[in-house]
C-alpha cells in the first residue's frame, strides 16, 4: 500500500500542498509542494519495499516495454555518458576510483575508464542491466550492501546520473555516501531532470529539483557545488531538460534551508516555454531516438 510522506524530505516541513496530479502509465502520481521550503516530492508514494521489487522486476517493463537493453535506452546513455566525460573532464583532474551508482549497462563506467584510465565500479540492482555490464567485463554489484561485503569502498569520485530523483530520502542518503563511500578530497556528480523543463512527475520519482533545491539538498548533505549547468543533451538541442551538478565533500553543513519562492509559476513559465519551442522548431528541439523498426521518435 503508498505511504504518505508526511515531513518534507529537505526541510522536514509538514506543510505542504497538491502541486501535480495525473495518471502515469496507469499509476495515479501525486506531488506535493512543501510551502516552507519549495522541495517537490511524491506522496503518497511506494513503500521501501515496493520499490525494491519495482526496481527488481517492473521498472524497465513499465518505462520501456522490455526488461533488458534496448537500443534506444543504449544510444541515451552513451549520449549521458560523453555528455558526463566532457563535464568532468572541464571541470575536475582525472579520477583514480569511480564508482556509478544505477551503472545500468555500463556505458558510464566504460567511458571513465577509457578517458581517465580510472580503477571504475558499478552497482545496479537490475538483474539484465548488471549481467549485461559484467559480460563485458566490468566489476558491477547488485547493491551497496553486496558491494561493502566485497571490501570495495573509497573512491574519488561517485555519480548518480538519473538516480537521485528515485531515492525516498535524498540528503540522508547523500550523507551516507560523504561519511562512507567517498574520500575527503572526493567529488559527488549527480543529474537529474530539470523541473522547469522536463516532464518529470513520474510513478519512479520521489522527488523533482529545480538548480535551486538541488543545491539545497546537496548543501544540507553536506556538499559543495563545485559547477552546475543546464541542458538537453542527449535528447535536446534547445530545452534545459536536465540538471547536472558537480560538488565537493564540505566539512561543515548547512543548518537553514533556503527556501525557493513561485515554483509553481516557474514550473507553468517553464513548461510554457517547452511547449511553444517543441510547436516553432520541432526538429531542432528533439534528438531522435533508434527505434527497434529502425526508425525515429522524437519522445
Amino acid at each position: 500500500m503508498p505511504e504518505s510522506i508526511n515531513q518534507c524530505p529537505l526541510c522536514g516541513s509538514q506543510q505542504s500542498r497538491i502541486f501535480d496530479r495525473r495518471k502515469f502509465r496507469g499509476h495515479l502520481v501525486i506531488n506535493r509542494l512543501c510551502t516552507n521550503c519549495g522541495l517537490v516530492f511524491q506522496s503518497p508514494r511506494m513503500t521501501e519495499d515496493e520499490l525494491d521489487a519495482f526496481y527488481k522486476k517492473e521498472y524497465r517493463q513499465v518505462y520501456q516495454g522490455d526488461s533488458g537493453p534496448m537500443a534506444k535506452d543504449l544510444f541515451v546513455q552513451k549520449g549521458r555518458a560523453h555528455s558526463a566525460v566532457a563535464f568532468l573532464e572541464r571541470s575536475i583532474p582525472p579520477p583514480q576510483r569511480f564508482l556509478d551508482i544505477g551503472a545500468s549497462s555500463g556505458i558510464l563506467l566504460e567511458f571513465v575508464q577509457k578517458k581517465f584510465g580510472s580503477e571504475v565500479v558499478g552497482i545496479e540492482p537490475g538483474d539484465s542491466y548488471r549481467a549485461y555490464a559484467q559480460e563485458r567485463g566490468l566489476e558491477v554489484f547488485k547493491s551497496i550492501e553486496e558491494m561493502h561485503s566485497a571490501n570495495v569502498t573509497g573512491f574519488d569520485l561517485i555519480s548518480m546520473m538519473h538516480v537521485l530523483e528515485h531515492i525516498p530520502d535524498p540528503v540522508g542518503y547523500l550523507r551516507m555516501l560523504r561519511e562512507g563511500m567517498l574520500s575527503d578530497e572526493g567529488f559527488l556528480l549527480i543529474e537529474v531532470p530539470n523541473l522547469y523543463a522536463h516532464d518529470c512527475f513520474e510513478i519512479a520519482h520521489m522527488t523533482s529539483f529545480s538548480v535551486h533545491t538541488l543545491k539545497e539538498v546537496l548543501e544540507q548533505s553536506g556538499y559543495q557545488i563545485y559547477a552546475i549547468e543546464k541542458h538537453g543533451y542527449p535528447r535536446s538541442n534547445n530545452l534545459p531538460l536536465y540538471i547536472t551538478a558537480l560538488a565537493k565533500v564540505e566539512d561543515v553543513e548547512k543548518k537553514k534551508v533556503n527556501p525557493e519562492r513561485f515554483v509553481l509559476i516557474k514550473r507553468k513559465i517553464g513548461m510554457l516555454r517547452r511547449r511553444i519551442l517543441q510547436k516553432l522548431f520541432p526538429s531542432k528541439t528533439w534528438i531522435p531516438l533508434p527505434q527497434p523498426s529502425g526508425g525515429t521518435s522524437c519522445e
